[in-house]
């Protein structure tokens, strides 16, 4: 999705704040060619007390994780990328919406290695409403799988996973979809190209495990939120005729947030309408990131 007003945006790399065409790298930058970088999808959102952004810190923790998965090292403190993103938000004016946070390497060499290389972060932010939209969504079974856990470090954010991500959301779009599922190199259930998910079976939220996915913050928030309303999740392996029997499916993710799964390969799961518990998850989650439970305050993080 394109930020509206673009040319009014600005965004920060390495301590300045640049126009939003202006914010350039050279065109042998190293994560251009080999997809070795890695970046957060931060998102915030409008309170009675300003612009708070959600869970700020465990996506920066995140991030300094893929990193090191990397051997990066970001040349920047947490507290320099916190207020990094402060600035970037309050200089554009914005009073919800994403972050975009992206650590690369640099052009001083090409080849494979990135030894000697400059690390470089810039920050983004610009307002984005739902990413999936408001209604449930018609997906599609990718034949494409998740990227095998072996080959890469499956639950960092690194830039050039997304390609597989990229293929297999072209796929469902082109056939009618719009989003897919990927599965795993053994056939089962593993996330959305940038989303986790989570079916409904009997009243009890069931995800994939850790090991094949991302283990994202949307979805680790899920599991605290059914906790404190006596919903019972589990982490099982997700067979495709398991989710074909859901009474509910859903995604989340930053930029996700809580999505309504319609169908899969053209099949209703459930009424193909918003269950009961997909819609009270998704509730209570907009309870929250719009600071109106006071319980989860500690997720939100004001301007300052």
């Amino acid at each position: 999705m394109c930020p509206m007003n673009q040319k009014k945006l600005k965004i920060w790399i390495e301590g300045k704040l640049y126009r939003w065409k202006k914010a350039d790298i050279h065109v042998l930058t190293h994560t251009f060619h080999y997809g070795g970088g890695v970046f957060e999808g931060i998102r915030f959102y409008d309170t009675s007390r300003g612009p708070a952004v959600f869970r700020l810190k465990e996506h920066i923790d995140r991030l300094f994780y893929s990193a090191s998965c990397l051997e990066m090292k970001i040349p920047y403190s947490r507290k320099d990328i916190d207020a990094a993103i402060y600035s970037v938000i309050a200089k554009n004016k914005l009073k919800s919406g994403y972050i975009r946070p992206i650590a690369y390497y640099g052009s001083e060499h090409m080849g494979i290695h990135p030894q000697g290389l400059k690390v470089h972060l810039a920050i983004a932010a610009w307002p984005w409403g739902a990413y999936l939209g408001t209604e449930p969504v018609k997906t599609l079974i990718s034949s494409y799988i998740r990227i095998h856990p072996k080959s890469t470090h499956a639950d960092a954010k690194i830039c050039g996973h997304y390609v597989n991500s990229i293929l297999a959301s072209m796929e469902a779009v082109k056939k009618g979809c719009q989003e897919a599922i990927l599965l795993d190199y053994k056939g089962n259930v593993a996330e959305g190209p940038g989303e986790n998910i989570f079916i409904v079976k009997n009243g009890i939220l069931i995800t994939p495990p850790p090991g094949n996915i991302l283990k994202g913050i949307t979805r680790a928030s899920v599991f605290d939120i059914a906790a404190d309303i006596g919903i019972k999740v589990i982490e099982k392996k997700i067979t495709v005729s398991a989710l074909m029997a859901a009474d509910e499916a859903f995604y989340t993710g930053t930029a996700a947030q809580i999505s309504a799964i319609k169908s899969v390969n053209g099949k209703k799961i459930g009424s193909g309408k918003i269950g009961l518990y997909t819609e009270k998850m998704a509730t209570i989650f907009n309870e929250i990131v719009h600071g109106r439970n006071r319980k989860y305050q500690k997720w939100l993080t004001y301007l300052k």
